[in-house]
């Protein structure tokens, strides 16, 4: 029988130009989440690369690499669940932003392609446009585990609810996952905001994952990962700098908060339904 309360490491990386750097301290602390009882762990977006369209094609691997060989070879080791944030991903001569996840027994359970990209210009404050090197993913992604079954996304993805309604209503899903970058003007305003919306509207654990802050870096991450419960609490939040976030999933509190706000009986399915496009 699967265990009602579980503890979840969510690894703000301080991440370097150094990409074998990046990726061998991003194994040390899956391993000590691990050793402070963790079963879940999940790294940051561009774990080991810095965060830039200057930089994809330059750090991309493709999958089956070295940096996912190394999540394999630590989850399986720790034994462990290993959500492995995203890395820059080359396949057939396009570049995608992907997230690949490993069981304990160092499988690959799902690889998630970014799906919605981050194009974005607010006039005097930033312009990104991911599309301009990456291409998007064509699937939603939902991991199937001995501890519940958790959607992913990844930063922009969150921006989305349809998206994280999908994993709840038709997949069932406890806890949605996203790995993302949020920069200084879309972090203060957007990221906890965001976070307790996607938590709130379905009545489950969120949590986001961020690199650490490097205000030298070309792009300068928020950082402040985040744990939202089904209830839309604060479980846990981290400050900017480099460390590791823990917090527990109470899958019998999040039954408890469905029972007492039933929105998810509640839905006038005569009047409004969602719809997957296979």
């Amino acid at each position: 029988m699967a265990a009602s309360t579980f503890r979840i490491a969510l690894i703000q990386l301080a991440v370097s130009s150094n990409k074998s750097q990046n990726v061998l301290r991003a194994k040390e602390k899956i391993k000590e989440a691990v050793s402070n009882g963790a079963k879940v762990v999940a790294l940051p977006e561009c774990f080991n690369s810095p965060y830039g369209t200057q930089y994809f094609a330059d750090y991309a691997e493709e999958i089956p690499g070295e940096s996912t060989n190394m999540l394999s070879s630590v989850a399986k080791e720790t034994q462990c669940y290993v959500i492995g944030g995203s890395i820059p991903e080359r396949d057939s001569g396009k570049l995608y932003n992907t997230s690949t996840s490993f069981g304990p027994d160092g499988a690959m359970l799902a690889k998630h392609r970014k799906v919605h990209l981050f194009d974005i210009d607010v006039p005097g404050k930033i312009r990104f446009q991911e599309s301009e090197v990456l291409s998007p993913g064509s699937q939603l992604t939902m991991i199937d585990t001995s501890l519940c079954k958790i959607g992913i996304g990844i930063c922009y993805d969150m921006r989305f609810p349809e998206m994280a309604q999908v994993y709840t209503q038709q997949a069932g899903c406890k806890l949605l996952l996203y790995p993302g970058a949020f920069n200084m003007t879309t972090g203060p305003a957007h990221w906890e905001p965001l976070i307790r919306s996607r938590a709130l509207d379905n009545q489950l654990y969120v949590a986001a994952v961020s690199p650490a802050r490097d205000e030298e870096a070309t792009y300068v991450a928020w950082g402040h990962s985040t744990v939202i419960s089904p209830w839309g609490d604060v479980v846990a939040k981290a400050d900017h700098t480099e460390q590791i976030l823990y917090s527990e999933i109470d899958l019998n509190y999040l039954e408890q908060i469905r029972a007492q706000v039933p929105v998810q009986k509640q839905k006038r399915n005569d009047l409004y339904k969602l719809q997957v496009v296979s």
